[in-house]
């Protein structure tokens, strides 16, 4: 029975989610909140300027509303809400910014990162003075031992929860690809949780449904996209989540796509500046060279997804 309370939220998350869409959708519009495609973009993706962005409102609404109501049975899942809760307002005010306000550069690096560190500081002291989670590093494959870092634990939490955010947000550049990637993940860390006894199922089951009842939006051909609402609030989900559960490295294994995403951006900026304008990739983040090899956007979903549930598994058997 505690197995299927866990799964409750999924359908109160999608539930809302869902019914959040014909209300928030013509809103968006009205605003003129619409996309802005770049003009060194994929030539096929600028007839999606105008779609209406800030879509990450609808499902961080849902999963806020849906783990107040568990907050208090499960308080494991306080602190995966509020850095969720906390990136997905940053998000939204950079959104804001460039969509509403139209100041294109939206957040100043500098504001963005002053704001990104106080967030970081408040989730690390919160979960180390105030839960009993020791940010010990749950080895994969090795039958539950961890591995304690001592001091380097700081460090490594400002690069995991930078590093994770940034790669769920460079993943958000196709059509569907972000949530079902990310709905993936959200069923691994329920199933994990679970297993595990780690209290945050509500959350993470409240996280999936709630990214299936975007899709409904957000699959191609999209009605809405998340912006940096969306993404940025799945990022602090993804590495909330795998910090509650002492499961930072398993991020490596289930979250290889959100890796991969950040490494071609990297590979191809380093590649270029050193060759003087050659290209590894023919764009990057890499879905989109998949895009311009002449894979469609629903090919490019479907892939990254079925090669994300097969990470999930290989996860799970690595618990």
């Amino acid at each position: 029975m505690s197995f299927l309370f866990d799964l409750v939220p999924a359908f109160i998350a999608f539930a809302i989610t869902a019914a959040m869409g014909p209300v928030l959708i013509p809103f968006l519009i009205r605003l003129k909140a619409g996309q802005t495609e770049r003009e060194l973009g994929v030539e096929a993706h600028k007839k999606k300027a105008g779609t209406p962005t800030m879509g990450g409102i609808m499902f961080l609404l849902a999963i806020t509303v849906t783990g107040l109501l568990f907050i208090s049975r499960y308080p494991r899942t306080g602190p995966v809400l509020f850095l969720t809760l906390a990136y997905g307002l940053l998000g939204f005010l950079d959104d804001y910014l460039k969509v509403v306000k139209r100041r294109s550069d939206g957040l100043l690096p500098w504001q963005k990162f002053a704001l990104e560190l106080v967030i970081i500081v408040v989730f690390g002291l919160y979960i180390s003075r105030f839960t009993d989670v020791s940010m010990a590093l749950r080895i994969p494959f090795t039958g539950g031992k961890t591995l304690e870092i001592g001091i380097l634990k700081w460090p490594l939490l400002v690069f995991a929860i930078a590093g994770t955010v940034n790669g769920v947000n460079f993943t958000d550049g196709v059509d569907g690809l972000a949530s079902s990637v990310t709905a993936v993940v959200a069923a691994f860390f329920t199933i994990a949780s679970i297993l595990l006894h780690g209290g945050v199922a509500p959350i993470s089951s409240a996280v999936g449904g709630a990214l299936l009842g975007f899709l409904v939006y957000n699959a191609h051909p999209a009605k809405v996209f998340m912006g940096d609402t969306g993404s940025l609030a799945l990022g602090g989900f993804v590495i909330g989540t795998a910090y509650m559960l002492e499961m930072p490295l398993y991020v490596l294994i289930v979250g290889l796509i959100y890796v991969v995403e950040v490494l071609s951006v990297m590979m191809q900026v380093g590649y270029f500046k050193l060759t003087h304008g050659k290209r590894i990739f023919k764009m990057a983040p890499i879905h989109h060279h998949f895009e311009l090899s002449g894979w469609s956007e629903t090919q490019v979903v479907a892939n990254f997804t079925i090669v994300t549930v097969l990470l999930a598994i290989l996860a799970i058997i690595a618990i």
